[in-house]
């Protein structure tokens, strides 16, 4: 190689001589993908704090509806977005000829989704023991209240009907609020299945993510195991190639010293016929 050729190799900008690298390998798309899903990872932790904070409100005095709602839409856009990530996580965990840098990459994101993931179903699980007490206590309350009312004592004094008036006018008075009660009883309810039914599918989630994984450990296992084979076999032909080459040069010595005897042999006959 010329001089003048090594030059213009050296002024080459190092994307240009990367791209002529066939051992160099970089993956725009599997960089972006995974940069993507590292930072909805962050985004959905930061959800699971303020989720917990505001689960921590439920069935005490600062159990309000707004906090309710508050809980619902967090819980909600918390498990769509695990969903989301989840289904990215497993297409890199499948992305082919990762090299060692991406392979470090998939790993830990991987760890990263399954840590986040076992907090919020930790999570969901709180809220769901949360709203599970909160609705027999409702549910008790409006019970106790529906009976009250339908007790009484028999007509058999003016004193006695003014008093039944005055309970049957509390009665039609209240029934709003026990219909209001009432609803927001089956919205607890729906609300209970509902969590019920996110903590079921993330787990299938979990597991088949942790399918992947296992496959992939499996298939390193094999080829890690290709290698060690290939490296045994290596080391078998190496030594006989050894031997063989001892034998050659033995070989060799071997016919040196008969030509070697021959020479001798021929020079004393001619010296004897020459006498």
């Amino acid at each position: 190689m010329s001089f003048d050729h090594l030059s213009s190799l050296e002024s080459q900008t190092t994307t240009l001589r990367r791209q002529d690298d066939p051992t160099y390998s970089d993956d725009p798309e599997f960089k972006q993908l995974t940069q993507n899903l590292s930072s909805q990872l962050f985004s959905l932790t930061s959800n699971i704090s303020r989720l917990s904070n505001q689960i921590s409100l439920l069935g005490t005095k600062k159990d309000t509806e707004r906090v309710r709602e508050r809980v619902h839409d967090l819980l909600n856009e918390t498990r769509e977005g695990f969903k989301d990530v989840g289904e990215g996580v497993k297409k890199v965990q499948a992305w082919e000829n990762v090299n060692p840098s991406q392979k470090y990459t998939q790993e830990k994101l991987s760890r990263e989704f399954k840590s986040a993931l076992t907090e919020f179903q930790t999570t969901q699980r709180h809220a769901l023991e949360k709203q599970r007490q909160s609705a027999t206590a409702a549910r008790t309350a409006l019970d106790e209240q529906e009976a009250s009312h339908e007790g009484g004592d028999e007509p058999g004094s003016s004193s006695q009907l003014q008093q039944q008036q005055q309970q049957e006018q509390l009665r039609l008075a209240s029934q709003d609020d026990v219909n209001f009660q009432e609803s927001l009883i089956i919205e607890r309810e729906q609300e209970i299945r509902v969590i019920e039914q996110s903590v079921s599918e993330l787990n299938e989630l979990f597991r088949d993510l942790g399918t992947i994984v296992t496959e992939q450990g499996e298939q390193l296992d094999m080829i890690s195991d290709n290698v060690q084979d290939v490296y045994a076999n290596t080391q078998g032909a190496d030594r006989e190639l050894r031997s063989a080459a001892r034998h050659q040069r033995n070989a060799r010595n071997k016919a040196c010293c008969l030509l070697l005897i021959l020479a001798v042999i021929l020079t004393v006959i001619i010296l004897a016929a020459t006498l």
